[in-house]
C-alpha cells in the first residue's frame, strides 16, 4: 500500500528513544538532533510524573530546525490521555477576544479531569430487536431488545426513550453496547468479534464479546477538560422558540468565559478531586512561532543581530527582562536618529537596567550595606 504524507510533521511517530533514554539514529520519523531528542525525552519524563506543572520551556533555534517536530515528538509520546493542545503565537492577537482570555483558555484546553465512577450498567451484544412500531401513526410504548454475554442471555424491556438513544448511536445486530442503569445513556463501544469475517475490509472496531453476567457494576472513566467544562456550561440552555432555533443556527460571534464562571466550575473540580471521584491530569500547552512577536506590536523595527543579542540576554536574564529592553532600546535609538534599533542600543540600555537575578545577587553581596 503506498503511503503518501499529508501534513509537514505525519511522519513523527514519537521521539525515537531507546527504554535507558538514549536517542537511535533512525527512529520514529526523526533523523539526527540526538541530543534534542534526550532532552526532550527528559522532559517528557517530567510531564509523565508531573513535575512539570507550571512550568515552561522554551525551545530555540534557527527556522527548520525541528522545533516543533520536537513538540510534536513529546505530544506523540505522551499518547491521547493526556491533553495537549497546539497553537501559534499569532492566534492571541483577536479583535474580538481580549489576549489573556486566548491564553486562558488554551491554558484550561491543557488541563485535563479524569472522572471515574463506578455505575451499574447492562453491558451487551445486541441478539435481535423487535419491532414495536407495527405500523404508521403509533407511538412507541417499550423497546425489547436480546442481551447476551458469555454467559447468557437475557431479554431487557426498555424505556422509550432509551430507542432514541440506541438509534442515536446506530446500534444494529452484532455490536457491543453499555447501558447506564441510572440514566439510560446508551455507548457504542465497537462491533463484536464474532462478525469479524463479514466483510474483507470496512473501518470497524471489533471488541470482544462481554464477559460475565447481563448485568453489572462497572468503573466508567471519562477524560474532559476544564475548557470543556466551561463550554458546556457557558453555553446558554436556550428554549425552542425560532429566535433560539435561528441563534443555534447562525455562526455566533466567540464570546468570553466569565471569571465568575470558572471559578465556579473550579469549586466543583476540587470537590471531585477531593472526594476521589476525579484525577487532574496536567497536560501541555505548545505555543508555536513565539519569538520576535513583541517588536512589530509596539511597531518597533530591530534587526538580526540585535534579536540574536535579545536571546542572549533571555538565556542568561529572563525573556521577560530582554522584552521589556525594548521600549528603552527604542527611545534610545530615535535619540541617536535611528529608526531601528540595532545592538548598540540594546547594550546602552542593558548597562543601564539591572534583571531580578542580577539585582538580588548584588543585593546578597552587599547586604551589610542595607538596613536589616
Amino acid at each position: 500500500m503506498k503511503k503518501r504524507r499529508i501534513a509537514t510533521h505525519t511522519h513523527i511517530k514519537g521521539l525515537g528513544l531507546e527504554p535507558t533514554g538514549k536517542a537511535l539514529p533512525l527512529a520514529s520519523g526523526f533523523v539526527g538532533q540526538a541530543a534534542a531528542r534526550e532532552a526532550a525525552g527528559l522532559v517528557f519524563d517530567m510531564i509523565r510524573q508531573k513535575k512539570m506543572a507550571g512550568r515552561a520551556l522554551l525551545l530555540a533555534g534557527p527556522p527548520g530546525t525541528g522545533k516543533t517536530a520536537l513538540a510534536l515528538g513529546i505530544s506523540q509520546e505522551l499518547g491521547s490521555k493526556v491533553p495537549f493542545c497546539p497553537m501559534v503565537g499569532s492566534e492571541v492577537y483577536s479583535s474580538e477576544v481580549k489576549k489573556t482570555e486566548v491564553l486562558m483558555e488554551n491554558f484550561r484546553r491543557a488541563i485535563g479531569l479524569r472522572m471515574k465512577e463506578n455505575k451499574e450498567v447492562t453491558e451487551l451484544s445486541p441478539e435481535e430487536a423487535e419491532s414495536v412500531t407495527g405500523g404508521y401513526g403509533k407511538s412507541i410504548n417499550h423497546v425489547i431488545v436480546g442481551l447476551k454475554t458469555v454467559k447468557g442471555t437475557k431479554q431487557l424491556k426498555l424505556d422509550p426513550t432509551i430507542y432514541d438513544a440506541l438509534i442515536k448511536e446506530k446500534v444494529v445486530v452484532g455490536d457491543v453496547i453499555y447501558i447506564e442503569a441510572n440514566s439510560g445513556a446508551v455507548k457504542r463501544v465497537g462491533r463484536s468479534d464474532a462478525f469479524a469475517t463479514e466483510f474483507d475490509l470496512e473501518a470497524e472496531e471489533y471488541v470482544p464479546l462481554p464477559k460475565g453476567e447481563v448485568h453489572k457494576k462497572k468503573e466508567i472513566v471519562q477524560d474532559v477538560t476544564l475548557h470543556d467544562l466551561d463550554a458546556a456550561n457557558a453555553r446558554p440552555q436556550g428554549g425552542q422558540d425560532i429566535l433560539s432555533l435561528m441563534g443555534q443556527m447562525m455562526k455566533p460571534r466567540k464570546t468570553e468565559v466569565t471569571d465568575k464562571l470558572r471559578q465556579e466550575i473550579n469549586k466543583v473540580v476540587n470537590c471531585y478531586i477531593d472526594e476521589g471521584a476525579a484525577e487532574l491530569v496536567p497536560g501541555v500547552l505548545f505555543i508555536d512561532e513565539i519569538l520576535a512577536i513583541r517588536a512589530p506590536v509596539e511597531e518597533l523595527e530591530i534587526d538580526e543581530e540585535s534579536l540574536a543579542y535579545l536571546g542572549e540576554i533571555g538565556q542568561r536574564a529572563s525573556l521577560r527582562h530582554a522584552v521589556q529592553l525594548l521600549s528603552p532600546a527604542n527611545i534610545v535609538a530615535k535619540m541617536n536618529g535611528r529608526d531601528k534599533i540595532c545592538k548598540a542600543d540594546l547594550e546602552e540600555v542593558n548597562s543601564l537596567y539591572l534583571d531580578a537575578k542580577s539585582s538580588g545577587r548584588l543585593l546578597q553581596e552587599q547586604q551589610d550595606r542595607y538596613i536589616s
